[in-house]
C-alpha cells in the first residue's frame, strides 16, 4: 500500500456492533475475559487503543512491530534499560535532542554505561567503536541543523561491530524515511510532533522486529510505566491519518520560506536538507521534507536576534515544532549569544509567513 492508504487503513480495527469507520476509545482499566489464559493486566496492554496506533505504525514503518508510549523520553528510556548494561558502550551522534543528551550525560554515568559522541560522517564515528559498544545512537535529519547521515553506511558500520542501531526518526517520520529499510534495528519516534500534528497531546513510540519489541515490552515497558493513556492512543491515530496530507503542505510551504531566507540580505545560512551539499544521499534516503529547518541571522547579536523573533507576528514562540501552528525558537542567550534561529512552518500559508519574516528581518 502506499503511505497515505497506510495512514488512513493499516492496523485499523472496527467496532463490532456499531461498525464505525473511526476506533472508538476504549478506557476500561478492568476488563473482563472469557478465558483465565487470556488474563492481562490493562496498564501493560492497555485497550485497543495502543495496540490500533502501534500497529498502524509499524507498517508505516515497514517493519513488524511497535510500542506507543506516553512520551518520546519513554520510549527513549524503554530502550536503553533493555538493551544496555553496566561497562557497554554507546557511540552517540552529538546535538542529540535536549532529552537524549540529558540521559546521557546523567543517568548512563550513574549506571556505568560509557558513551563517545561523535560528528555526523562516517569516519568520526568509524574511530569511536570500541571492543565494548553495544549500540549506536543518532538522529537524521539531525535537529535543529538538519544534517543527514548516510543511514545504510551507519547501520553497516554498528552491525560489524555488532552493535545494535538506534535512530531518532521523528524529523521525517515514517512517510518520508524507513530507516529500517536501511538497515536500522530500532526506530523512537516522539508523537508530540508531526504524528499527533495539532499540538494537543505527548506521546512516543519503539518500532523494530517483533522479537526485539516483545523483549522492550518485558524488559523495560512493563517496569517503567510509560504506558500510553487511551484518549491520547486515539488522538495520535487520528493524527496519523492525516499524516501525509499534512506534510505535503508543510514541506510545499517551507521550502517556499527556506528559498526566501537564502536570498534575504540579512540571513547568513540557512539549514534545509534540500539546501544540502549531498543532494544524491538527501534523494536516495528521503522522499521528501518536513516543515521545520533553521537558519542563521546575518548577526550574532543577542540583542538583534532578540528583536527579530520578538517582531515575528504569525510565529508564535515555542520549543516544539511539527504543528499547523508556526512556532519559532532561538538558543541564542544574553551570555551565549548566537545567530541560530529554527522555524517549525504550520499551515497558516507561505505568503503570510514571508510577509511577516521580512517585516521581522527589516526590523532587526
Amino acid at each position: 500500500m502506499k503511505k497515505a492508504t497506510q495512514a488512513v487503513h493499516a492496523g485499523k480495527r472496527h467496532s463490532v456492533n456499531q461498525g464505525g469507520v473511526v476506533t472508538p476509545i476504549f478506557t476500561s482499566t478492568a476488563i473482563s475475559y472469557m478465558d483465565d489464559s487470556e488474563v492481562r493486566y490493562p496498564r501493560y496492554f492497555n485497550t485497543i487503543n495502543s495496540q490500533v496506533t502501534a500497529d498502524k505504525l509499524a507498517c508505516l514503518e515497514e517493519s513488524e512491530a511497535a510500542i506507543v508510549t506516553s512520551s518520546g523520553m519513554g520510549a527513549i528510556s524503554s530502550v536503553m534499560l533493555a538493551l544496555l548494561k553496566p561497562g557497554d558502550h554507546v557511540v552517540v551522534l552529538e546535538g542529540l535532542y535536549g532529552g537524549s543528551h540529558a540521559l546521557v550525560l546523567e543517568e548512563f554515568q550513574r549506571l556505568g554505561i560509557e558513551w563517545s559522541f561523535v560528528a555526523a560522517d562516517p569516519d568520526s564515528m568509524r574511530s569511536a567503536f570500541q571492543p565494548n559498544s553495544r549500540m549506536v545512537y543518532v538522529e537524521s535529519p539531525t535537529n535543529p541543523l538538519l544534517r543527514v547521515l548516510n543511514l545504510k553506511e551507519v547501520a553497516s558500520l554498528a552491525k560489524s561491530n555488532r552493535a545494535i542501531s538506534v535512530i531518532d526518526g521523528t524529523f521525517a517520520t515514517p512517510i518520508l524515511q524507513n530507516p529500517i529499510a536501511l538497515g536500522f534495528d530500532i526506530v523512537l519516534h516522539s508523537g508530540t510532533k508531526y504524528l499527533g500534528g495539532h499540538s494537543d497531546l505527548v506521546a512516543g513510540a519503539v518500532v523494530s522486529s517483533a522479537e526485539r519489541i516483545e523483549r522492550l515490552f518485558y524488559d523495560a515497558y512493563l517496569l517503567n510505566g510509560a504506558t500510553l493513556a487511551p484518549w491520547t492512543a486515539w488522538l495520535l491515530l487520528r493524527g496519523m491519518r492525516t499524516l501525509p496530507a499534512r506534510l505535503r503542505q508543510h514541506e510545499a510551504d517551507g521550502l517556499e520560506v527556506a528559498e526566501f531566507l537564502e536570498l534575504h540580505p540579512g540571513v547568513a545560512r540557512v539549514h534545509h536538507p534540500v539546501l544540502t551539499t549531498e543532494p544524491e544521499l538527501v534523494e536516495r534516503q528521503l522522499r521528501g521534507f518536513s516543515g521545520t529547518f533553521s537558519f542563521e541571522l546575518a548577526t550574532d547579536e543577542f540583542d538583534r536576534v532578540s528583536r527579530f523573533i520578538d517582531a515575528l507576528r504569525r510565529f508564535r514562540i515555542g520549543v516544539s515544532w511539527g504543528g499547523v501552528e508556526s512556532l519559532v525558537i532561538s538558543p541564542a542567550r544574553p551570555r551565549a549569544p548566537s545567530p541560530l534561529v529554527r522555524l517549525s512552518i504550520g499551515l497558516e500559508g507561505a505568503g503570510l509567513l514571508i510577509a511577516d519574516l521580512e517585516q521581522a528581518l527589516d526590523a532587526a
